[in-house]
């Protein structure tokens, strides 16, 4: 195992990413449970736009929290990188540009919903549509960022799944915290891409499982880092020799 002496940059960076993952996790479960699951209906455009026009600052409220946790998701990608970087500063690289693809799929997701807004609150130039066809429409642009979810789903698993080895590599955190992260993450990779080729999976794995053991990951990952930080290079060493005997 290849450990590296902790700096301080370094430190400060793990109670940066501990802190900004679990008010970014927090934030978009209020977006996405407390506030577009109680106005989205499915299988139904017509009461869907009602329920938004009816809820219109609550849905921008929404949509500002989505780029809020966009935002979040920047700070807590950087912190990672200045964490790992001392490890292998390609492969932290690497796996930062796939976290970033997961935000670029989060902001499409985002521009979805402005542009349901746009089509359901109609206006001059939509009046020669009529109000059914431009329900279905908005409808639609929210129904598609299901498919932006799993694209970026399949990135930030990968990204996971590479930093779960850095992890590891590094001694920072407790082994088996690693390994949970290194199995958790590429099980989500796995389910997303027989899930592209046969969409009826979700039938034999339920869809919360895909991400959910490695959203337990890193909850844990980010509790120990905000509280716990950083294990001292030698401790780790210190460790992996008692583990060899």
């Amino acid at each position: 195992m290849t450990t590296s002496a902790i700096n301080k940059s370094q430190r400060k960076a793990a109670k940066v990413a501990g802190l900004a993952y679990l008010i970014t996790f927090t934030l978009v479960v209020f977006v996405n449970f407390g506030i577009l699951d109680r106005l989205l209906v499915e299988n139904n455009a017509t009461e869907t736009a009602r329920n938004i026009l009816a809820n219109e600052q609550l849905f921008r409220i929404g949509i500002t929290g989505s780029l809020i946790y966009c935002t979040g998701l920047m700070v807590l990608f950087t912190a990672l990188y200045v964490i790992l970087k001392p490890i292998n500063q390609g492969l932290a690289l690497l796996g930062t540009f796939w976290r970033l693809v997961w935000v670029l799929m989060w902001l499409l997701m985002t521009l979805n919903l402005f542009d349901a807004l746009r089509l359901i609150s109609g206006g001059t130039y939509l009046g020669a549509f009529e109000t059914e066809r431009l329900q279905a429409l908005g409808r639609f642009h929210l129904a598609k960022g299901i498919d932006y979810y799993y694209v970026g789903l399949l990135f930030t698993a990968l990204a996971s799944t590479l930093y779960s080895y850095l992890w590891l590599k590094s001694g920072y955190i407790p082994r088996t915290l690693a390994v949970l992260g290194i199995i958790s993450s590429a099980f989500c990779v796995a389910c997303t891409f027989i899930f592209y080729i046969f969409p009826d999976f979700d039938k034999i794995v339920n869809l919360w499982w895909f991400d959910m053991p490695m959203a337990i990951f890193d909850i844990a990952l980010s509790f120990w880092l905000l509280f716990k930080g950083l294990r001292p290079a030698g401790l780790a060493q210190l460790n992996l020799t008692n583990q060899e005997k």
